[in-house]
Parts: C-alpha cells; structure tokens; sequence
C-alpha cells in the first residue's frame, strides 16, 4: 500500500488532490473495523474477538472466523510493523488445531450445525492485518507448512480504508493448492475422457494463470480459486457444460441467456452471485473479461 497513491479529484478546478495514508491511531481502531465487517472485507464469517485459549501460557486470539470454504480462521493485528505478530498467530493457530472440539463448539454456536460439520480442518489460515511487514516478515511465511496472509492496511482521509495483500502463502500439507503444480492431475483430467473434461481444464488453467497468489481450495462439491477470499468456483463438469461462480455483481454485466446468470439468492455450490455457463472454448475466451473482474475484486 505504501506505492499506492490515492487522489480525490476536485470538480470545480479539474485539479487532484492527494489523499494521504496514515495509520490507526491505536490497534483496537483496525480491529474494530475489520471485525464489523469482516466477510465483505475479507470473505471470513466472524466468529469471536478476544478469545481465550486454555492452556499454560495463556492468551488471546484476536480473531476468529470461518472462512467462505469452511476453513478456520485466525486473524492478528498490529499498528504498525511487528516481527512478533506471525509466530503469534502460528501460537495460536497450533492451539486450534489441538482443540478441534472447542472450535467445532464455537461455530455450532455462531452458524449452525451444519457449518460445524463442514470445517475444513485439512486448510486453517492465518491473517496477519498490520500497517507494515518487512522482506523477512515475506520471506518467513514461505517457511512455514501453513497458510498464511500477509496483509497491508491503510486509512485514506476520514472514509476511506484499503488492505493490501504482501504475501499469500498456501500451507504444504493442505487439500488447499498453490497453483503451478498440474501435472498429476492433468494426467487424471484426460483419463477421465470427455469434451467437458478437457474444457474444465483449460478453465482451471485460464484462473490459476490470472496473477500471482493464486490458491486453490479443494471442497467435494467445487474447487475455489482464492487471492484474499474466493473470486471464482468451479463446479465438477456436467454432461454438456462447465458451471463457473464468480464474485461479481451481476446488475454489472449485461446478462446473456444460456452464458451468464444471476443466480443472487438461489442455492449453488461454491461462492458467487454470478453465474457462468461454459459448452465452448469459445465461451471460456469470452467469460475471461468477466474472470479478471472476478479476480480484481478479491
């Protein structure tokens, strides 16, 4: 966030004038803020502040939440730069971890039994919110076998707030994938035989090539494809098309019968209010326009 420039522009003149970043005045502001809003800014379902873990140390997660595959969450904060804020979180991601029952309680609590039946154990995250991170703060995510999320805050005037993602690094043992490594499963795709196949595919290869931080997020009923949260899911193939959800307005897009679809309010598998319906490679060159939206907005 610190190379962004952010100008309010000044109608009577035509001139710019130059918003400038600051930070919080005291860490609870930044937690406050994200806490209220916390699935529109991060795609997490809050859960709890300040909870307290029972062990012998003692402490308290800022944070938790449920993320939109199900995955648990633990989200940190800090002012301004601090080299403790990972191996904080890492702390208390690793208590989680031994305390399955405690989580699962929480959300049955929160969201339900059926939420707390679908934790997706084999991907917990951890969200690192600060005002700053350093290149070895960068360099120590990519270290460790969980997945982590480096993000940059800044308020900009008095009504204006920005998160900036630093680093996004998937943890090695997760179901959650870092996209490059398709070889195994390209092999599968093609066994598996059929038109519909081979286009999921090239679709799976069209996302994950989109930019860099690209994860994917294996779930029974659809792959997620995440940045900070999900901007597409990809249902399995069917018979005659290829099903893609895209977090993109729908009221935005000029909706094509039998290609795009809002489906706002209707049951789908995965994450997104808008609806793409693939038969073609010509209907996947056509939808990429709509899938850097996607991606954009994650």
């Amino acid at each position: 966030m610190s190379s962004l420039k952010l100008f309010r522009i000044d109608s009577p003149n035509g001139g710019v004038v130059e918003v400038t970043p600051r930070l919080a005045a005291v860490e609870a502001d930044v937690q406050e803020l994200v806490e209220g809003q916390m699935e529109a800014l991060l795609g997490v379902r809050f859960l709890a502040s300040e909870y307290v873990i029972d062990c012998v140390d003692g402490g308290r997660i800022d944070s938790l939440g449920l993320d939109e595959n199900g995955a648990p969450v633990i989200v940190e904060y800090k002012r301004g730069t601090d080299a403790g804020i990972i191996n904080q979180g890492l702390f208390y991601l690793a208590w989680l971890m031994s305390h399955k029952d405690a989580f699962r309680s929480l959300v049955r609590d929160r969201l339900g039994e059926r939420a707390a039946s679908q934790i997706l154990w084999s991907a917990p995250r951890l969200i690192c919110v600060a005002g700053d991170f350093t290149r070895y703060d960068v360099h120590a995510v990519r270290e460790h076998r969980r997945s982590i999320d480096l993000v940059r805050y800044r308020y900009f005037g008095n009504d204006q707030f920005g998160l900036d993602t630093v680093a996004s690094v998937t943890g090695h043992s997760a179901d959650a994938k870092r996209a490059g490594h398709r070889g195994p499963r390209r092999l599968q795709v093609r066994r598996q035989g059929g038109a519909m196949a081979e286009l999921a595919m090239a679709v799976d290869e069209v996302l994950v090539g989109l930019g860099d931080g690209v994860t994917r997020v294996q779930r029974k009923q659809y792959r997620a494809y995440q940045r900070l949260r999900n901007f597409a899911c990809l249902i399995p193939p069917q018979q005659t098309k290829v099903l893609v959800y895209l977090t993109v307005n729908p009221k935005d897009v000029d909706l094509v019968s039998g290609f795009t679809r809002d489906v706002t309010g209707l049951g789908h598998h995965g994450t997104g209010d808008l609806e793409v319906q693939l038969r073609t490679e010509r209907d996947l060159e056509r939808a990429q326009d709509l899938f850097r939206l996607s991606y954009a907005s994650a």
